[in-house]
Formats: C-alpha cells, sequence, structure tokens
C-alpha cells in the first residue's frame, strides 16, 4: 500500500512539474513600465476571473506562444480576444488560437488588454487601443529576440476584439507616449484576420459592445467615428473576415459594411460568409463547413508574403 501512494505521489509531482513547464514555457511580458501606463488613475487594481472570463485586469499583458525555432516562420500574429468591451475570452478566444497558430510555424502573442469599463481608466475608448499599439510596438522592436519579421507582424481579433483590431488597423494617430527607440515605430500592423467582428456602432452594432466602449450616451458623432467601416483607407493593411450569416449576437452587416469600405477603397482582402456557426466561429465548431475558416486563414495568410 505504501508503494502504490509512493508511485501516485511521483505521478502528482510528475503531472504538475509538466504543468509547471508549460505555463513557465508562455512567457508574459508587461507592456508598460510601473507607473507609465497611459490612461491611468494609479489605481491598484486585481484581476478577477468568472465564469472562465477575465472581467477585470491589474495590468495588460501580452502572452507569447512560441512554435519550435526549426519550425518557426517570420509572421507573427497577435490574438486579441473579444468579450463585449466588458470581459476578456482569453482562452477560447486567446490561448486556443494561439495554439493553433503554433500549428502552422506562426509565432502568436495573446493580448489582454485593458476593458474601457475598467474604473482605472480615464478616458475609456483609447485604453485598449493604447494597449494594442504598445504590444505591435513591443514587438517590432523585439523581433530578433523571437525570430520574427517586424514587417510581418499582424492582428487577430474576435468578436469585440476584432473591432479593437481593426480599429488598430485604421487609426493612425499613436496614443501610446512611448519615447526614445519607441516613438517611431509604427502602429500599424501588417494584416489583420478579422472573426466575427463588431466594427458597426450605429445600427448594425452590438449594443454591450458600443455601451462599454463609449457609454451609453455617446453621441452620433462619437458613434461614427468609432464604427470602423468610416476609417477605412487605401492605407488599411490586408484583411480576411470571417462571419457567420446566422450570427445573432454580431449582425454579419458588420463584416459586409467593412468588406464593401475595403472594395471601395482598394485594400487586399477577402471576405467569406458561412451559412451557419453563430457567433461561435472558433478552433471547435458544430459545423465542418464553418470549421474550414482554419483552412481559408492558413491559405489567404500563405498568399501575403510569397517570396519571404
Amino acid at each position: 500500500m505504501g508503494f502504490v501512494n509512493f508511485k501516485m505521489k511521483i505521478t502528482v509531482f510528475i503531472v504538475l512539474h509538466i504543468g509547471m513547464l508549460f505555463i513557465s514555457a508562455q512567457e508574459k511580458i508587461i507592456l508598460w513600465p510601473k507607473g507609465q501606463m497611459p490612461n491611468s488613475k494609479g489605481l491598484s487594481l486585481k484581476t478577477e476571473e468568472k465564469d472562465g472570463r477575465i472581467v477585470q485586469i491589474k495590468e495588460p499583458e501580452l502572452f507569447a506562444f512560441l512554435p519550435p525555432k526549426e519550425e518557426r516562420k517570420a509572421m507573427a500574429v497577435i490574438v486579441i480576444p473579444g468579450g463585449g468591451y466588458y470581459k476578456l475570452t482569453y482562452d477560447l478566444g486567446g490561448y486556443q488560437i494561439a495554439k493553433w497558430f503554433n500549428t502552422l510555424g506562426v509565432a502568436a502573442f495573446v493580448l489582454n488588454y485593458r476593458l474601457p469599463v475598467s474604473p482605472d481608466v480615464q478616458q475609456r475608448e483609447l485604453a485598449p487601443l493604447q494597449d494594442i499599439q504598445a504590444a505591435i510596438k513591443y514587438l517590432r522592436k523585439n523581433a530578433a529576440l523571437y525570430g520574427i519579421s517586424p514587417e510581418q507582424i499582424g492582428v487577430l481579433g474576435t468578436s469585440a476584439g476584432g473591432h479593437l483590431a481593426a480599429s488598430v488597423s485604421n487609426i493612425k494617430t499613436d496614443y501610446t507616449g512611448l519615447g526614445g527607440d519607441q516613438a517611431a515605430i509604427s502602429t500599424i500592423p501588417d494584416f489583420a484576420v478579422l472573426v466575427s467582428p463588431v466594427i458597426d456602432l450605429g445600427p448594425f452594432a452590438h449594443a454591450g459592445s458600443r455601451n462599454s466602449l463609449l457609454g451609453e450616451d455617446a453621441s452620433r458623432e462619437k458613434i461614427s467615428e468609432y464604427s470602423m467601416q468610416n476609417r477605412v483607407t487605401q492605407q488599411t493593411p490586408p484583411t480576411l473576415l470571417l462571419h457567420a450569416q446566422n450570427d445573432k449576437t454580431v449582425p454579419v452587416m458588420n463584416s459586409i459594411l467593412y468588406y464593401q469600405a475595403m472594395t471601395k477603397n482598394k485594400v487586399r482582402g477577402a471576405l467569406f460568409i458561412f451559412p451557419e456557426g453563430g457567433h461561435k466561429i472558433g478552433i471547435t465548431n458544430t459545423s465542418e463547413l464553418t470549421g474550414n475558416w482554419k483552412v481559408l486563414c492558413s491559405d489567404w495568410l500563405k498568399t501575403l508574403f510569397p517570396d519571404k
């Protein structure tokens, strides 16, 4: 009996040890030096989680998921979880997608950004944008450290994370306030993948995302300003849009409006609309047809940098 207990203890130790190795393998990057995070009241917050979602975050974090060096491509992607701008689906819409990118040889970095509803934020609509801009600058500055190209860094956003990905693709003003050798680094990604994205904050809006980002009393001007189909220009990076026609949470018109703006401005990209899938397009899908988004995404990414 004592031998059995000893074997059980050894097994538990090995499992825990392997688990800790896995956790430590995901490098956690703090984007803002202590006391230098912009748009902050200086409150001391704790990261809080509810039902597998982050509902309050102490400070923005970037988690690195890296494939083996021998298999790693020059391309990298920052995965931006959704959650209506009031929570973060960091696992389902973050870590799991990052692990899938690793199977393609693509380095992935999951951004847990500040929520606009945070009591620490001074100007709510800028906080998430500042964090993704800082993340892009960080990766471009440290590209050699991760074995990636500073000219092949893109973003993938799901749902409200798609809105943030579209925002950083089109808002040229640098809101980070970072100086020194980071001041001149561009905040615009080299490509974007938008999955069931929130785009319009007007008639086709996901009301929860709009209210969280802009407040319930947002002006028409502010709503128009943050409806990303209105911000597309010829400088918008190549973008892939994926949506389900029967999405009852974020209407498919969000992706259609963005793609129309892309077409008008001759932006390179593609739009795929699946007949089903709802608002649950992800790594595991109930429909094999919807699950093909991963194949489409992988094939599309291969066309972006054919000579590199």
